[in-house]
């Protein structure tokens, strides 16, 4: 009889281990494909505006502040409700340095003392979590990712380049450092078919594509650096009647392995 018990605690102690095993793969993969949109600068009145144009979406967007030291509390307060609301916000840059030109003539220390630093304490001062850094002008290189993995949990870049689906480089790769592609309208060649395309690869092979732009405006405009609302709905509706997934930036960093 005590043997008997004895394989049957050991035999339960094997069920309890695989089980929890296979939960911890399930957690940090991705259930099913989606998008991560992120929008860099500090459009900080259009990016609150959609957070209700586009609400019935229930969408997630992450935010990349620039000069945030200029803004006003009015705007610190929309970003905080962003926040509250589920969106992310992220740094991008205290002075919107081109890193690699900034580090070759001054230094890594340098980079940080005026770059970096401020930023994240004027992030903590307003309450804003920062876990992502989003590289103004794409500016980088393996050695400055390396430094800010001290204090971010994912770095991205960006990309205008149109390629095939299977070419592309802006779908999320299993590594801290992801690269988005500019759906701006100024960007030559990417339309709204395009980001379809991609969306549509996405959710045949289950990856989550990385998409960012600026400014979100709404009628004509004729400012560069806008993707217009218009825009977003597609890709939005796209999402939903696929039964896709919205991921901010630090999202992705839980599902490396």
């Amino acid at each position: 009889m005590k043997l008997l018990y004895k394989l049957l605690f050991l035999i339960t102690l094997l069920f309890l281990f695989s089980c929890n095993k296979d939960n911890s793969n399930y957690i940090h993969s991705p259930k099913k494909g989606g998008v991560s949109i992120s929008f860099d600068d500090a459009y900080i009145t259009s990016w609150y505006n959609s957070a209700f144009l586009l609400s019935k979406y229930h969408w997630k967007a992450t935010f990349d502040v620039t000069q945030i030291n200029k803004l006003t509390e009015h705007q610190i307060n929309q970003l905080f409700y962003l926040q509250k609301q589920g969106y992310e916000i992220a740094g991008h840059g205290l002075l919107h340095l081109h890193a690699l030109k900034f580090v070759s003539t001054y230094g890594m220390s340098a980079y940080l003392e005026q770059e970096i630093f401020p930023m994240i304490e004027i992030f903590n001062k307003k309450s804003l979590r920062l876990r992502s850094f989003v590289y103004p002008y794409s500016s980088r290189n393996s050695k400055i990712d390396s430094t800010l993995f001290n204090y971010f949990s994912i770095l991205r870049t960006g990309t205008e380049a149109v390629k095939t689906p299977s070419e592309q480089v802006c779908f999320f790769n299993n590594s801290r450092l992801v690269t988005a592609l500019q759906i701006d309208d100024n960007v030559a060649r990417v339309d709204d078919q395009y980001i379809l395309d991609l969306l549509k690869y996405a959710k045949e092979n289950n990856k989550i594509l990385l998409l960012f732009g600026h400014k979100i405006v709404e009628g004509d405009s004729n400012y560069a650096y806008q993707v217009r609302i218009s825009r977003l709905k597609k890709i939005c509706d796209y999402v939903d009647r696929n039964n896709m997934k919205f991921y901010n930036l630090s999202d992705l960093a839980k599902l490396i392995q």
